[in-house]
């Protein structure tokens, strides 16, 4: 249930041959990434449950589902775009039924994520995955 651009990512993972490429790559994705408007970084879109900052913005147009989010870690900067492959244009109503762990499990993470990033990640599906029924 991947969306076109999480495939993309998918597909470039598969190429890469060790998890250093695959790295560099989750952080390159993060600097291409939009930054968030300072004015956005604020405690109500700030995710609990990270150990670096995590900002989330959520957007809904023409019944989908969209995001802003930045971090102060480029890893993390990095998994937010991920997310935002993951999430971003699907519809509201789908959001939730997104298994972000086997998404995410495809591209290796669960196994080369530290258990405080691994948290950080799972604290960001969630959020997402609230926003969206919030939205419903």
């Amino acid at each position: 249930m991947a969306t076109a651009a999480f495939e993309e990512i998918a597909e470039t993972f598969d190429f890469l041959e060790d998890w250093e490429e695959r790295y560099r790559h989750v952080i390159e994705l993060g600097k291409a990434m939009p930054a968030l408007d300072d004015s956005f970084k604020v405690p109500a879109l700030k995710v609990q449950g990270c150990a670096s900052q995590v900002w989330l913005r959520p957007m809904i147009e023409g019944g989908k589902f969209d995001f802003q989010g930045d971090s102060d870690a480029m890893i993390v900067r990095g998994l937010i775009a991920v997310l935002h492959a993951l999430y971003s244009g699907l519809p509201v109503a789908e959001v939730g039924k997104v298994d972000a762990t086997a998404e995410l499990g495809r591209l290796g993470l669960n196994e080369h994520l530290s258990g405080q990033r691994s948290n950080g990640v799972r604290a960001m599906v969630q959020r997402i995955h609230e926003e969206a029924a919030n939205r419903l």
